[in-house]
């Protein structure tokens, strides 16, 4: 008995540090996605201007080092698909992500590093007005893999400046179009930057 009280004294003072630490924090950041040029098996390619967006991030920290991250990312471009014949294709595509991952950070000073892995989905769906030039589309959804790495400046203890390069793994999406299908995998280059409250 005096062995469990020990032990329960000795713990105390560690788990109430971690529970006066912030768990859990929203992040809101700017994002660029930067698109490869992908060449399918019949000559159809696909390229896109970088373009801007915006990433909301919800994340709770099961311990110090480890936590779970949920993502809803949003951007808008235009892809231009190639086809046999010298057939262009315009999208204007809007572009939103889902996704959730295991985050492992550590912690120097006011600066902390961090890794993170996960799954995710992402929604293609064009829109139909003046910068789109086939009609024949339909919203297209890649299942993928996302990672990551980057650093939080903690400006107090509620506040950080968040950097991040993320990364989404996927099939290359046709809309529902046979002449755009690919057939070949592709990484979106996501970088981030933003600002995260902690509660």
């Amino acid at each position: 008995m005096k062995k469990t009280m020990l032990l329960c004294a000795l713990l105390l003072p560690a788990a109430a540090g971690f529970a006066q630490e912030s768990r859990q924090d929203v992040s809101i950041s700017a994002s660029g996605t930067f698109t490869p040029t992908v060449h399918g098996a019949t000559t159809a390619f696909t390229s896109a201007d970088p373009s801007l967006g915006a990433l909301v991030s919800y994340r709770y920290l099961l311990t110090p080092r480890s936590g779970l991250e949920g993502n809803y990312g949003f951007t808008q471009n235009t892809p231009n698909f190639q086809v046999p014949g010298n057939i262009n294709y315009n999208i204007h595509t809007r572009q939103q992500e889902f996704s959730g991952a295991y985050v492992y950070t550590r912690t120097y000073k006011r600066y902390n590093p961090f890794l993170e892995a996960g799954v995710g989905a992402m929604f293609f769906s064009p829109i139909k007005d003046f910068e789109t030039t086939t009609l024949d589309l339909k919203r297209t959804t890649s299942l993928g893999a996302l990672f990551g790495g980057g650093v939080a400046y903690e400006l107090s203890p509620s506040f950080d400046i968040r950097a991040e390069y993320r990364g989404f793994a996927a099939k290359t999406p046709n809309y529902g179009n046979a002449d755009l299908t690919t057939n070949r995998y592709r990484v979106l280059s996501m970088p981030t930057i933003g600002v995260a409250y902690h509660f």
